[in-house]
């Protein structure tokens, strides 16, 4: 994409990082030098870091300007923002998911310490990234028991079958054994096959909406605040947070030919018809031309199915993880 957009932004965060000499923005100027995008990589995340408390506009503000340039950096770079990033709170959620998503050279520190990741964030990274991933995530303080149980149970699965079928078993890295605990004796099978169902309850549990007074209150605030933000992508994380799934499947449902699926999401979410409609007209304002548009709208959320579109959501969650990560988990 053009740079002029990001390079435009520099100004703001200029202004906002004064704890980072001008120097550093002044030596990044318009054209088509093509380590341009790196060095505003870099400047920005020091800038961020430098700052003793971040603001929350000045959080959104790397967010807006380190998103774009990210396919343009390096492997490199993005190691560096991931280091920088995992002890930075606040810190901004959108680029620190984008990090931990990567590969595990890049994204370790962010799973070993990172705030910003939750317990449902986490989960999907293990679904999506398998045992590389889990071993970090394994690291982190207090992690939810929910989740250490299942990564003891990944980390077992996968240590058995690496292991030799004859003679004695490898000793396991140093990382290894930290991350994990040992496996189960083969006569207590039916207790490790306990464990690991518990540790999926927990799981599905902690991935399903909660629809609780306090969730209508604070999570219908955050989407509204996001859709009517302006800010391109802001809905989709909010969504993507509130739903528990992914951010490309959140853009597929905010950016959809209509607004049908976006109608069960928020359904799911046990919203108002006056809230779901707000949050739909702001992401698709030209479905709403008319008075009778409203009108039909209204009515097919009413007559939507909270169960149903509950169990759509979870298919859509289901369908969020990857299928070698599914596989693990059906071995656990």
């Amino acid at each position: 994409m053009p740079l002029q957009r990001p390079f435009n932004r520099v100004l703001r965060v200029r202004r906002a990082y004064r704890f980072v000499s001008s120097t550093v923005f002044r030596q990044i100027g318009p054209g088509k030098d093509p380590g341009k995008p790196e060095r505003l990589f870099r400047a920005a995340i020091c800038a961020f870091c430098s700052l003793p408390r971040p603001s929350r506009r000045e959080v959104v503000q790397l967010d807006d300007l380190a998103l774009p340039l990210f396919d343009s950096v390096s492997p490199e770079a993005r190691r560096f923002a991931a280091a920088a990033l995992s002890e930075c709170d606040p810190a901004p959620a959108g680029l620190v998911r984008r990090l931990a998503d990567e590969p595990i050279s890049v994204a370790a520190p962010l799973l070993m310490r990172s705030s910003v990741l939750r317990d449902i964030d986490l989960v999907r990274l293990i679904g999506r990234h398998g045992v590389s991933h889990a071993r970090a995530i394994a690291r982190r303080p207090g992690l939810n028991p929910a989740i250490a149980n299942l990564i003891r149970a990944l980390l077992a699965s996968a240590e058995a079958r690496s292991a030799p079928q004859h003679g004695e078993p490898q000793d396991d890295p140093a990382s290894f054994r930290a991350a994990s605990a040992p496996p189960p004796p083969a006569g207590d099978r039916r207790g490790g096959d306990r464990n690991a169902e518990e540790a999926r309850r927990h799981l599905r549990a902690m991935m399903r909406p909660s629809a609780s007074g306090e969730w209508k209150v604070s999570g219908y605030a955050k989407l509204r605040s996001a859709a009517l933000a302006g800010r391109p992508g802001a809905f989709e994380l909010a969504l993507a947070e509130a739903l528990g799934i992914t951010l490309l499947q959140a853009r597929d449902i905010a950016s959809g030919r209509t607004c049908a699926m976006l109608l069960t999401a928020l359904r799911a979410l046990d919203l108002g018809a006056e809230q779901a409609f707000l949050l739909a007209a702001a992401t698709f304002p030209a479905e709403f031309a008319h008075a009778e548009d409203i009108r039909q709208f209204l009515d097919r959320f009413e007559a939507t199915d909270r169960e149903a579109a509950r169990a759509t959501l979870r298919a859509w969650q289901g369908a969020g993880m990857a299928t070698g990560g599914q596989a693990l988990l059906r071995a656990s």
